[in-house]
């Protein structure tokens, strides 16, 4: 499959991209961003920005919200400022004159939210919000009536929450993960006690321990789950119906855990650095991660193995999302159910993907073995540094290519030659700091080699922002991407009323 990848200069931003079912384009006037935002400049974004899209029911006695105003709220954040707008999808322009609610924050900024979609109404809909000092936030945007805090003295975790969600179903309860590499579970109605928690082991197992609140009343957090060796617990995700839930951290690891049970599943490796993000496909079959390797890797939960890798980032993997939306198409050896997935990177690269079930039915030369026990201390080597962006495509695909083939998880200063080439896994295997544990997987089912599982070439590969991109949505009639400078854009799909060709 041929790539389409810019053939501009490198400081061209696409304003479209092209796919088998049309053209997707993007539409200048519904990008939100703060108001009176001024134009790019180098060098100003947020590592942070996330975008948050909730689609509320209608209100009673009212029969097309079309015409007036939409039933979509969107709620994105930049440095200090988080804003919610009433989002106008494809069909009208932006009105950053009247957010439903904006705040900014003093000596703490805002890194992720979530919407309660159990609870929402037509007229209200909790938002939990987390920071980079650790509190935690739930408030009401339209009716401004709740507000709520947790962790506020800082006395459950000191470090920044990277994700938060509601659990899928809950009316109440939220999970917090932090840099710390611990998850926290709370309950939105329960308070947080006026000491420190003290804990009691709850459930544990091989790379996980779950504890529980050691009080005379019930209080947050209802548990904490410290996975891995402590390592920063960058997303999580769970299954469309709610039973798994997928954990990514900086050591490297994916973790899949079955909720209700507290039982790991099954684990995924990276090549080198730590994973970054996580997705389910729409059924539930697979998981789609991305990290500092610049690959997007997939793993299938029924075989509890890696199936898949994606190669054409340049720099490290921000997002992945499958696209329960797209068109399907038939495969070459006839109908097939195709899975199309998308991922930004610190490239400011959008990559789109086709899955299809010739790839996932291809296992390799020979079937691999299982992976050993999950080490209770994870790997802790030093990361490489992302590709410059001035190289060519093609040049970074070969140039990653080679860097796989040289594989190592130890320090990469203590795994160079003394001609300055990297070295191999031997080098590695003497390296501090437990590389012989990840080593162990290399060859397995969670981590094959490079030539022991299908690579997918992206099906478009294009730049469309100046800075990296941190947010990826997908709806029906458009998609929504976010990067670093607190731009949120919006791409149409091409048109579906076109006729169909015998």
């Amino acid at each position: 499959m041929a790539v389409q990848s810019d053939s501009g200069g490198k400081d061209e931003v696409k304003t479209q991209f092209v796919t088998r079912e049309g053209t997707y384009r993007l539409m200048t006037l519904s990008e939100y961003s703060r108001p009176n935002r001024v134009g790019y400049t180098s060098g100003s974004g947020s590592s942070h920005v996330r975008v948050s899209l909730v689609s509320l029911p209608p209100s009673p006695g009212v029969g097309n919200s079309d015409s007036q105003n939409s039933d979509d709220r969107i709620c994105f954040n930049h440095g200090k400022e988080l804003y919610v707008y009433v989002y106008r999808g494809v069909k009208k322009a932006a009105d950053l004159t009247k957010p439903v609610d904006k705040k900014m924050y003093k000596g703490t900024n805002p890194t992720c939210h979530d919407f309660n979609t159990v609870t929402m109404t037509a007229d209200s809909v909790s938002l939990v919000i987390g920071f980079s000092t650790g509190q935690i936030q739930l408030i009401d945007p339209i009716k401004k009536e709740l507000s709520k805090l947790y962790n506020e003295e800082r006395l459950i975790d000191k470090s920044r929450v990277t994700c938060i969600k509601w659990v899928p179903g809950s009316s109440n309860l939220f999970i917090a993960a932090h840099a710390s590499g611990q998850l926290y579970v709370y309950n939105e109605e329960l308070g947080c006690g006026s000491g420190a928690p003290q804990y009691q082991p709850f459930k544990q197992g091989e790379g996980y321990v779950i504890s529980t609140c050691r009080a005379k009343s019930t209080r947050n957090p209802l548990y904490r789950w410290l996975v891995g060796d402590g390592s920063c617990v960058n997303e999580f995700a769970f299954s469309p119906c709610g039973a798994n839930l997928a954990v990514v951290s900086q050591d490297g690891f994916l973790r899949v855990f079955h909720y209700d049970t507290m039982e790991l599943v099954g684990r995924a490796r990276s090549y080198f650095g730590g994973f970054l993000c996580v997705c389910w496909s729409p059924d539930g079959k697979y998981v789609v991660v991305g990290g500092e390797d610049d690959l997007v890797t997939v793993w299938a939960l029924a075989e509890r193995r890696v199936v898949a890798r994606g190669q054409g980032h340049r720099s490290w993997v921000s997002v992945v999302a499958f696209d329960p939306y797209a068109v399907g198409f038939e495969a070459e050896a006839g109908d097939s159910h195709c899975y199309r997935l998308g991922s930004v990177s610190q490239d400011t690269q959008l990559c789109l993907w086709d899955l299809t079930e010739d790839v996932l039915r291809a296992r390799g030369r020979a079937p691999l073995p299982a992976a050993p026990a999950p080490p209770l201390a994870a790997p802790n080597g030093t990361v490489p540094r992302a590709e410059p962006q001035r190289r060519k495509h093609k040049e970074d695909a070969g140039s990653l290519t080679q860097r796989l083939a040289g594989f190592s998880f130890g320090d990469r200063r203590d795994a160079r030659r003394s001609d300055g080439r990297a070295g191999g896994a031997g080098a590695a295997g003497g390296a501090a700091g437990g590389g012989g544990d990840a080593l162990r997987l290399m060859g397995t089912a969670a981590c094959p080699r490079f030539d022991e599982c299908p690579v997918l070439e992206p099906l478009v590969c294009k730049k469309i922002a100046h800075e990296r991109l941190t947010a990826l949505l997908f709806r029906a009639e458009y998609l929504v991407t976010a990067c670093a400078d607190g731009c949120v854009n919006t791409w149409a799909r091409p048109r579906r009323d076109r006729p169909e060709r015998d």
